[in-house]
């Protein structure tokens, strides 16, 4: 059993392990996962030994993108439309399968679990070696999965070590839960197993408190950021008081590398310096205070309307003065937060702007 960093030539010896049917212990968005070629069938027999996994139980498999997705899954129009709204992201989509993967991997039904997640060495391995890999966890049916190597390693036996033929070591991963598992083989999706992020459909996220408030978030920014690139990103953000709407950015600053967001309510606005995807800046704007029109063209916000800008602004409700200046200039991406009883609230994200991006 081999071991690389993600700083070592891991990509290399991966697809060369993976294309000889061998096991990959490998990091993910979520959990460290053991990675096999989906079509080998003795790698996928490897992998259930490995793994102690009951017969019939499925194993869901990683894609690069959408068209691979499509040429594993079968796809109508409504279930695409779902699937560009969620994806990528930390979810597992079920879908009716092509029978192209190893049947072990599917239900006994002919569904099939497709995973297309934003993270790069994921996306980098799968890209490279053109056929998609086992999404399943690195630990044993029934255990807990693991977050660093040296967690895993304690869990497995020494006959489970012996047939794992790689592991890349990325060091300790954030605590994410497992992806969110959605059957969309039905007109309405159905939850299966509850992730960070949960939904009642694919455009109403539900939160139960400010960390997952900020997870919808990073999950938002992570699939628009590098459209940033083109425009600049406008996140409108409309709600009552304390719905979670300053949670929502802090969450959009985290995964830009800004840990100190405050509400910008005295002042309307803050600007805060990024240097990732694309992105120069983050304006956080808060409307609160604004109470005629007029006070728009004094705070010199258009000088952010250029690419490389990332906007919240908290009360939306308020920007009807420059809302078509807005979507005319940038990509604008409306979110309405309500209360939903004690501390859950949903999230209603307008996407008809991702139909705009991929026009």
């Amino acid at each position: 059993m081999k071991t690389l960093s993600l700083s070592d030539n891991w990509l290399v010896t991966s697809i060369k392990i993976l294309s000889s049917g061998g096991i990959v212990i490998f990091p993910s968005d979520t959990v460290y996962g053991a990675l096999v070629d989906a079509t080998n069938n003795k790698a996928v027999e490897k992998l259930i030994r490995f793994k102690s996994r009951p017969p019939g139980k499925p194993i869901s498999v990683f894609v690069d993108s959408f068209s691979m997705l499509a040429k594993y899954a079968k796809l109508t129009a409504s279930q695409n439309e779902t699937l560009n709204e969620l994806l990528p992201g930390p979810f597992t989509v079920i879908l009716d399968s092509k029978y192209i993967v190893n049947s072990m991997l599917e239900s006994e039904k002919g569904t099939l679990g497709l995973r297309f997640p934003t993270f790069e060495p994921i996306i980098r391995l799968v890209n490279e070696f053109e056929k998609p890999l086992s999404a399943t966890s690195a630990n044993m049916s029934g255990h807990s999965p693991h977050y660093s190597v040296q967690s895993l390693l304690k869990d497995f036996s020494q006959t489970k070590k012996d047939l794992v033929d790689l592991i890349v070591d990325a060091g300790e991963l954030p605590r994410n839960k497992p992806s969110t598992i959605i059957d969309l083989t039905s007109s309405e999706i159905k939850l299966l197993r509850q992730g960070d992020i949960l939904l009642s459909n694919q455009k109403t996220f539900i939160s139960k408190s400010a960390s997952q408030t900020q997870k919808i978030a990073q999950h938002l920014i992570t699939k628009y950021a590098s459209f940033a690139s083109i425009k600049p990103l406008i996140i409108i953000l409309q709600g009552p008081m304390g719905a979670g709407k300053t949670q929502f950015v802090k969450g959009v600053g985290s995964y830009l590398g800004i840990s100190d967001i405050v509400s910008p309510t005295f002042v309307v606005y803050y600007e805060y310096p990024v240097n990732k995807s694309g992105i120069k800046n983050l304006i956080h704007v808060d409307l609160f205070d604004i109470q005629e029109s007029e006070e728009f063209n004094h705070l010199g916000l258009g000088h952010y309307l250029k690419p490389g800008h990332v906007w919240c602004i908290e009360w939306g409700e308020k920007s009807g003065p420059i809302i078509e200046k807005l979507k005319q200039e940038a990509y604008v991406i409306d979110i309405t937060i309500s209360y939903q009883g004690n501390d859950e609230r949903s999230l209603i994200i307008d996407t008809h702007i991702y139909d705009h991006i991929i026009n």
